[in-house]
């Protein structure tokens, strides 16, 4: 066998023993496609087939490993097109047999007398022990399948658990030792962490479950270092960069909050003092605010736009989308204007003519305060003097998006803000670069909102009640069931509910708005749903954030398991906003355990920290944002809620060795920073954001 190196870890698959392009073409799906691909290609998760079995002890329906000698080997024909094949093995407590189906080829891997062990779920039927289709293993051979802690592989149609695992097998004894060692030896060594090969040979074929465990620790650990690592350089580089030292609060701030129909709450003077502090620090400021629905978002960004505007800057606020853009134009509108403050709206459904104007007004500097959506990071779009960055909903923006905003101007004042309640856990993990604050106060006035999730045969009664409320002056919406697939058949869902509506109820004036339809019509809707014109708005999931109407105080979810609790909670955040009592009924059919799980949270608790955790715990963190676009790379072994204490372990041990190296320039670090700076390669380019 020739002579293997490193550099053999980036050789081609398709050249391995018992791959060839036909397989290779298969682990391709998989993403697999060097040998390094392979050896951190981890299970999903493990059986523990090294516990045997007495034959007469096994019960129906367990998965067991038995062993014994093969007493007999037979093939049936029982109608055409079927061949059963049946190996009967004895320990002498009992009889079992392994069955399969038109796989003839299985007689002639068995003799008689031959010891074997065989893995399966048990079945008890005709008095007999059966297992079908067996995983199986010579006793004479060095038992992989069988006999131990088994790996169990995420594999695609086409690939099987005894294959992959024998090239796996092959793949670790022969390249695992070729891995290059990367985590300071200082540190492995403080936390009695083994050796990456060794720990990537246990991960594959661990001797028992609690050396896996501790592969598993090893490397999930890493993962999370080298992510903290990004985070702690991203927060190191902040600090030095020179900002925009904004003045000290002037005329305009005193107007705007003496403007406010309301008096500010204690969490938002307080978050306001920690942007203060940061917007007049000659520092950048990176901060993100979480705050619940309704906890006032808005007026702190608003308070931060203006102390830019009044510092002779310019300030953006962008929104993932064209209505939750429009909300927020219209609302500091009507807040600035009185002011004599100019703010302008920009979107990619903007005319030429008017597109060209508005981009001169940004240009020249004319327009201090402008509001739009990704349109705002386009080329062509030119800020003369942008002092403050503002992010709306920021974990549907990826890093990158954050970053081509920055770069309009020359590193100014980042504020982020999000309605949906991150846990710590994630918290850490997506924004470990950023000083958070948190709004967890609501303002008076806001009462907890009664939820109800009902079966879809109570629907009569829901919109009865729907109807009455409206009647009695109130308002309301319905939300068309979420359908993934199409816009276009969200739209026509949301359509065809209206429709429905409209002919149980002519006496209600009933409303339509859908992501479908122009700008113009959008606004006038909402405009007209807000006036109290219309008595119900019938919408898919754009009325998610943003939409602000006090005299709502009924929603009604249609087919609400198709709902994330997150997604939920944004939706019932639309009404409450008044002093009259609120409600919020959730149809659903066809529930799973986790689908009724969700709604019983949802009507046990209005906390959405709590029903943050609980989303993170039932979905996981990688559904938690839907399709990820934080631009992060992903976590093959760590898990951020299993794993919040190696999490803390790995930020503290990440800035420590930031705040001894800065930019891991010192030669023991360079590889580490090459790992770092490929893991974020293509995710947005993290590491040259600030």
């Amino acid at each position: 066998m020739p002579a293997r190196d490193v550099a053999d870890l980036s050789r081609d698959i398709q050249y391995l023993k018992g791959v060839g392009p036909a397989r290779a073409r298969l682990l391709g799906k998989l993403g697999l496609h060097t040998v390094a691909d392979l050896l951190f290609y981890f299970p999903r998760r493990y059986e523990d087939r090294s516990q045997l079995k007495a034959m007469a002890l096994v019960r129906d329906g367990e998965i067991s490993t038995v062993q014994g000698k093969v007493v007999e080997v037979s093939e049936v024909k029982p109608r055409p097109g079927l061949i059963v094949t049946r190996v009967a093995i004895s320990d002498g407590s009992g009889t079992a047999f392994g069955i399969w189906f038109n796989q003839s080829f299985i007689k002639d891997r068995f003799r008689l007398g031959q010891a074997v062990v065989f893995n399966g779920r048990i079945e008890r039927r005709y008095g007999q022990v059966q297992i079908n289709k067996p995983e199986y293993e010579d006793l004479d051979d060095d038992s992989l399948h069988t006999g131990r802690i088994v790996p169990i592989y995420p594999l695609t149609e086409g690939l099987f658990q005894r294959q992959f695992r024998a090239l796996m097998k092959g793949v670790v004894e022969g390249y695992a030792s070729f891995l290059g060692e990367v985590l300071p030896e200082e540190i492995r060594q403080r936390l009695a962490f083994s050796g990456l090969s060794q720990a990537v040979r246990d991960m594959h074929f661990p001797r028992d479950l609690q050396a896996q465990e501790a592969a598993r620790r090893r490397l999930a650990f890493e993962e999370l270092f080298y992510l903290q690592l990004g985070l702690a350089r991203l927060k190191r580089q902040a600090v030095e960069e020179e900002g925009t030292a904004h003045r000290s609060d002037g005329p305009w701030l005193k107007a705007l909050v003496e403007s406010l129909p309301f008096s500010l709450t204690e969490a938002q003077k307080r978050v306001i003092g920690e942007i203060r502090q940061d917007m007049e620090s000659p520092r950048p400021m990176n901060r993100l605010i979480q705050g619940d629905v309704g906890s006032g978002k808005t007026v702190v960004a608003a308070w931060a736009l203006v102390k830019a505007a009044e510092s002779g800057f310019q300030a953006a606020l962008m929104a993932p989308t064209e209505i939750l853009a429009e909300q927020h134009f219209l609302n500091l509108k009507g807040l600035l204007s009185p002011l004599g403050i100019t703010v302008g709206f920009l979107t990619g459904s903007l005319g030429r003519a008017e597109r060209i104007r508005r981009l001169e007004t940004i240009r020249s500097g004319e327009l201090k305060i402008v509001v739009g959506t990704q349109a705002l990071i386009q080329e062509g779009v030119e800020f003369a003097r942008l002092s403050l960055v503002v992010t709306d909903e920021q974990h549907r923006f990826g890093v990158q998006q954050r970053a081509l905003l920055r770069a309009k101007g020359y590193s100014p004042d980042v504020l982020v803000m999000t309605a949906t309640p991150i846990p710590r856990t994630l918290s850490m993990t997506l924004y470990g670069d950023l000083d958070v604050s948190i709004l967890d106060e609501m303002p008076p006035g806001r009462g907890p909102v009664e939820t109800y999730w009902r079966r879809a045969s109570a629907r009569k009664k829901a919109y009865r009640f729907l109807h009455d409320q409206v009647k009695a002056g109130r308002q309301g919406y319905v939300v068309c069931p979420l359908i993934e697939e199409s816009e276009r058949l969200q739209a026509e869902a949301a359509t065809d509910l209206a429709i429905r509506l409209r002919s149980e109820f002519p006496d209600l004036r009933i409303g339509l708005l859908h992501g479908r339809m122009r700008t113009e019509e959008k606004e006038e809707t909402m405009e007209a749903f807000r006036q109290g014109h219309l008595g119900v708005l019938v919408s898919t999931t754009v009325i998610e954030v943003g939409v602000d109407v006090p005299n709502a105080t009924v929603m009604v979810v249609e087919g609400a398991n198709r709902f994330g609790l997150a997604q939920l909670h944004q939706l019932r955040g639309r009404v409450g906003r008044g002093r009259e009592k609120s409600y919020c009924i959730l149809l659903a059919e066809g529930l799973t355990e986790e689908g009724r799980r969700r709604l019983e949270v949802m009507q046990e608790t209005g906390d959405g920290f709590a029903i943050a955790e609980e989303d993170l715990k039932l979905r996981g963190p990688g559904e938690f944002f839907g399709t990820r676009q934080h631009g992060l790379p992903d976590l093959r072994v760590a898990d951020p809620i299993r794993d919040l204490p190696l999490l803390d372990l790995a930020r503290q041990e990440a800035f420590r060795l930031i705040e001894r190296d800065p930019n891991l320039t010192s030669p023991e670090h360079r590889a580490i920073r090459e790992r770092v700076g490929r893991l974020f390669q293509g995710q947005g380019g993290l590491i040259s954001v600030s």
